[in-house]
């Protein structure tokens, strides 16, 4: 479940909470199992990401080689609260230059092994940074991955990754998929449900990533965010401890439209009449339920998707989690159907509201 500390995060755009490196290489590995040249020759782009303390970028400098990039770019915004704190990246930085955590971009096309002591690490990038400038700039503006700076590098890039900020969450994947470009981004499972992101769902230009729904990701926070987690509710509903350190929870999930062998795994399923019989969700009924303002028929789990209804089903959206597109055809969602007479209503039955339903049919029924 979303967090109130996250919550509250979004108004007030405190949007610095930094992806952990165990995340990012479970979540890569997925993919290159699939498709191990997935990233060869490809020009990475981590746009939100201050180079020295991302994840992202730090994952991907130390996998340079092992994935055949051409090409990985970081680039930090303006007040980024971390930015340059464990290093100095420039030679003429006052302190109070430092202070002011000026925006920054790295380009790198290879990591050798810069002190020859047979091992490429993060001290090997800072030699390689310190024997050439060119691969460090600052950046003429702000860093905003809205500027025309930044959409030169999202249009010179082929894959872009990041954690954008949450409050920019619609505006960010525009800025993505309008340029056509390949993307693994991490974001709340409610955006799911925006009119902005289902429609890349349902046009199978977006998924969900290897990740699964029902695991919730732990982030790495600022000092002084870790201080107000720990005044505000208990441990485990807007943050956790590990090893002494605090890390802010939230229901995010990797968006994604690199492909991974998981969504073409399809769903077991049973019959109506074997559901009705022996799942928890609706053992007992004679039927399944219908909606009191649509022409479809209630499925309260995955598992209880029937494999021999032809007609449109009503799921929760953490079917995505399960879809495989050769199984299922992606119809709409509750609130945007458009041949819904009360289009934009959330469905109903017996009178009562329903959270959000993906409104799914089978490709082929089985009978």
């Amino acid at each position: 479940m979303a967090t109130k500390f996250f919550d509250k995060a979004k108004r007030n755009k405190a949007d610095e909470f930094y992806t952990q490196w165990a995340d990012i290489e479970k979540e890569i590995q997925t993919y290159l199992e699939f498709n191990p040249n997935v990233f060869k020759d490809k020009t990475v782009l981590c746009p939100c990401d201050d180079p020295y303390e991302s994840n992202f970028f730090k994952y991907f400098a130390l996998r340079f080689d092992y994935l055949k990039l051409k090409k990985l770019i970081a680039t930090c915004y303006v007040g980024s609260p971390i930015a340059n704190t464990q290093l100095s990246l420039f030679d003429d930085e006052s302190e109070e230059n430092k202070t002011t955590r000026n925006p920054h971009k790295i380009e790198i096309t290879e990591i050798p092994d810069m002190n020859n002591d047979g091992v490429v690490n993060l001290y090997d990038v800072e030699l390689l940074l310190a024997s050439d400038i060119n691969h460090l700039t600052r950046l003429k503006g702000d860093g905003d991955f809205r500027s025309e700076e930044i959409k030169k590098l999202r249009d010179e890039a082929d894959i872009i990754i990041t954690n954008p900020p949450f409050s920019l969450f619609r505006e960010f994947l525009a800025w993505i998929t309008e340029a056509n470009k390949q993307f693994l981004v991490i974001g709340n499972k409610n955006a799911i449900t925006y009119k902005e992101v289902f429609p890349l769902f349902k046009e199978n230009k977006l998924w969900i990533g290897a990740m699964p729904m029902g695991v919730d990701l732990l982030f790495e926070v600022p000092d002084e965010s870790a201080k107000k987690m720990l005044k505000e509710g208990k441990e485990g509903s807007n943050y956790k401890i590990v090893d002494g350190i605090v890390y802010g929870r939230s229901s995010s999930v990797w968006f994604t439209n690199l492909d991974h062998g998981r969504r073409h795994q399809p769903l077991p399923l049973m019959s109506m009449k074997d559901n009705l019989r022996y799942n928890k969700k609706i053992k007992g009924k004679k039927s399944y339920d219908r909606y009191d303002n649509y022409d479809a028929i209630e499925v309260p789990a995955t598992n209880a998707i029937p494999s021999d209804y032809e007609g449109i089903m009503g799921v929760p959206i953490s079917f995505l989690d399960k879809y495989c597109p050769e199984q299922f055809e992606i119809k709409g969602i509750d609130r945007y159907v458009e041949d819904n007479p009360k289009y934009g209503h959330r469905f109903k039955i017996n009178n009562k509201e329903i959270y959000a339903r993906i409104l799914i049919k089978h490709k082929e029924a089985t009978k």
